[in-house]
């Protein structure tokens, strides 16, 4: 495994084969692929962490879902990718599905852990204010963002029975950089929606049965508009589907790349 940053973007690399690319959500790093990787250990996985977010901190100006875009497209020429199976979780998401707009022939699949087009209406203003909540409390404000989500954004089942899974979700958003994430916050919550119309490579949505921020029948809608996408639901799971339940994460990318590619 190889760390190297790309326009102060770091990239972990591993392994050897054909290229996976691997975009997190909001809060999340490069790390909440480490349980999908005994599924891609025949690949070479490409691990940014976005900017704005993790090691990638270091970041100026305000961020959007095109900024994000963009850079992925900048670690991919810079790491001679020139087609990729697409791994994305959360705002991870809706990244892809733009990537996949923008740039068809780079994206060879679409595997959406969490899947979202862009968020309801209604959401935007609490991102913005949770995104203001880190920028002015800094540390402690993002503790208190931390326990807000484990409670909000996993399974009952996964707060009783997997404190591992929330003891992660809890480190991930904790060692944000709080201004990072706070331009993170306000870039998922302008977020607009891809043409999912248009995407015509194969593609794989998984959600939980729990998960409040992309439900079920939000990825079912989504999955009827990409034909031939394939949609599983996840039993007693939320919305950080990698970390709460990776052997049924990993068993559905497996089985997705068995039939479809």
């Amino acid at each position: 495994m190889a760390t190297q940053f790309v326009e102060r973007i770091a990239v972990e690399t591993d392994g050897s084969g054909d290229d996976v690319l691997l975009i997190h959500g909001l809060g999340g790093t490069s790390n909440v692929w480490v349980p999908l990787m005994p599924t891609l250990m025949r690949h070479r996985t490409v691990r940014p962490d976005l900017p704005g977010s993790g090691r990638s901190a270091r970041v100026e100006g305000p961020l959007t879902i095109d900024r994000f875009v963009q850079a992925m497209l900048r670690v991919c020429s810079a790491l001679n990718v020139e087609r990729a199976h697409v791994v994305a979780h959360s705002m991870g998401t809706i990244v892809a599905l733009h990537l996949a707009n923008v740039a068809p022939q780079l994206v060879r699949s679409l595997a959406l852990f969490g899947p979202l087009l862009s968020p309801p209406d209604a959401a935007r203003p609490g991102l913005r204010a949770r995104g203001e909540k880190a920028r002015s409390e800094g540390e402690p404000g993002m503790q208190a963002i931390a326990d807000a989500i484990v409670q909000s954004a996993t399974s009952s089942d996964t707060r009783a029975r997997q404190p591992a899974a929330v003891a992660m979700v809890r480190e991930s958003l904790m060692r944000q950089c709080a201004d990072g994430y706070a331009r993170s916050c306000e870039a998922l919550a302008g977020a607009q929606p891809a043409d999912p119309a248009q995407i015509a490579c194969p593609t794989l949505m998984v959600t939980g049965d729990e998960d409040a921020i992309a439900p079920p029948q939000g990825g079912r809608l989504i999955g009827e508009r990409i034909a031939g996408a394939r949609v599983e639901i996840l039993s007693r799971c939320g919305h950080w589907t990698t970390i709460e339940k990776p052997g049924e994460c990993n068993d559905a990318l497996r089985r997705f790349y068995a039939r479809r590619l």
